[in-house]
């Protein structure tokens, strides 16, 4: 080999061997960092809403339609569970 090769050689080795090592350390020490990403969402959300124009309007629609959906599904549940007990009970 010519001493061009050799050097080159070394060169890729190093800097291979530093990525690893890199790499190795970078992903043992990783951290999530996604605990606080809903309050953030939430506070967009808010002040969006507050906000007069377009955006506001669809932000509240939006807020409203969400609500009335868990409305609706805590009234179906209710409503299973008093199917289930009158059919327990063989009420018609």
């Amino acid at each position: 080999m010519t001493r061009k090769a050799i050097y080159y050689s070394v060169r890729i080795g190093i800097i291979t061997s530093v990525f690893s090592v890199g790499f190795l350390c970078g992903s043992m020490t990783q951290h999530n960092a996604n605990a606080q990403l809903g309050d953030l969402g939430g506070e967009l959300l808010k002040k969006a809403g507050e906000s007069s124009g377009p955006v506001g309007s669809v932000v509240q629609l939006g807020t409203t339609i969400s609500d009335m959906e868990k409305n609706v599904s805590g009234l179906q549940k209710n409503i299973d569970t008093l199917k289930k007990i009158k059919a327990a009970l063989g009420v018609r």
